[in-house]
């Protein structure tokens, strides 16, 4: 049965984005106050956030199964229990236990809901035969930005009252989801249709690419404030505005390349793996903070565009009755890269110092730009 209304599908599907991004501006805002409330020290609260991957990986899988077999309306309960989660794991957080199994539930709904926006954003760009995917997840960047910025701002109020807000905007949008998604369902596979490496194999080529990006990207998030304070000893004050500027830039990116169609997606990766890596570089030898800014800005477009044009690339061909399952194999395949990419600037910074692991995280870029008109190659003819 087809959607309502394609364009309510859509509207409902950036909603969903909105939401997530929401939490998430939120959850960074608020980590500080949780490690008080939890009485964690910083090697405490590393340790507990290990438990929103170990939550999500497997969360990202099992979503992509429930959406082929249940159609595309779970995707509204499963950005309805985010909010729902965060808002639960906030209020029991009141040491390390408490802490991190609140994690590990937040990240399963994270998780759920990351594969189940993505799967419907695609299948309503696939309906709509115009680009979806990028402003949505630019929808998603610039609400982290807002949120942050509004948590912040409302410091004065308990920890718990803006996760409660973003539970209920959650609530509402997988509301409106199902709404937009009416009484769709999909068929389902024929069981003789082969599920085993063969049809696997396209989406952990893309996956893969996606990691690489994805690394870069939050290794950018996570450690330029400390660059910049260690490297460039600026206060604490102007550190906090560099992770700022590196989601504000991929945020104006994905709007500014929103439109653009997948025909051009292997010339947006190329040129975003290029700026990725010429950004990196450019970090690398800041003798400024103003010149490091202008490098996370660089970089910042160049890593906005590369996740959600991959997915695009995935989402074009693939069957209704599969999406689920293409969506969670390429989320989840890219997401290990989202995971491994501070550690891995961690590790290199160990070894050479943090200007560096810049020219690592560089480099990763570069071998974006050599894989992925291979990649994508052999993920064609698969």
């Amino acid at each position: 049965m087809p959607v309502r209304s394609p364009r309510r599908l859509i509207a409902s599907a950036i909603v969903a984005f909105a939401a997530f991004g929401a939490f998430w501006g939120v959850w960074g805002a608020s980590v500080p106050r949780v490690r008080q409330q939890a009485g964690l020290d910083d090697g405490r609260l590393g340790f507990a956030l290990l438990f929103v991957g170990a939550g999500a990986l497997p969360a990202m899988l099992l979503m992509g199964r429930a959406l082929d077999r249940w159609g595309p309306r779970v995707a509204g309960a499963a950005i309805a229990a985010l909010g729902c989660a965060g808002t639960a794991m906030v209020l029991t957080a009141v040491n390390l236990a408490a802490l991190c199994t609140g994690l590990a539930v937040v990240g399963a709904a994270s998780g759920a809901a990351d594969v189940a926006m993505n799967a419907v954003a695609g299948r309503a760009e696939k309906i709509a035969g115009r680009p979806v995917i990028t402003r949505a997840h630019g929808v998603f960047s610039g609400l982290v930005v807002l949120a942050s910025l509004a948590t912040g701002a409302f410091a004065s109020l308990p920890v718990a009252v803006p996760f409660a807000a973003v539970a209920v905007a959650s609530v509402a949008a997988g509301a409106a989801l199902v709404r937009a998604l009416g009484a769709e369902t999909v068929d389902r596979a024929p069981e003789h249709v082969p599920q085993g490496r063969g049809r696997v194999v396209p989406f952990v080529l893309i996956g893969t690419l996606g990691a690489l990006g994805f690394a870069g990207e939050n290794a950018h998030q996570s450690w330029s404030a400390v660059f910049a304070h260690d490297e460039l000893h600026s206060g604490a004050g102007l550190s906090a505005v560099a992770p700022a500027v590196f989601a504000g830039a991929v945020a104006v990116t994905r709007f500014a390349v929103g439109g653009l169609g997948a025909v051009r997606a292997r010339a947006v990766l190329l040129g975003g793996a290029a700026a990725a890596a010429a950004g990196a570089a450019l970090i690398a030898v800041a003798p400024t903070l103003l010149v490091a800014g202008a490098g996370l800005a660089v970089a910042a477009a160049g890593t906005a565009v590369l996740f959600p044009t991959l997915l695009g690339v995935a989402s074009r061909g693939v069957e209704e009755s599969h999406r689920g399952r293409a969506t969670s194999i390429v989320s989840t395949t890219s997401y290990l890269g989202f995971l491994l990419g501070p550690v891995y600037v961690g590790l290199w910074a160990d070894a050479v110092g943090l200007r560096g692991a810049m020219l690592a995280i560089a480099a990763l870029a570069a071998a974006l730009l050599v894989l992925t008109p291979v990649l994508l190659r052999r993920a064609a003819r698969r």
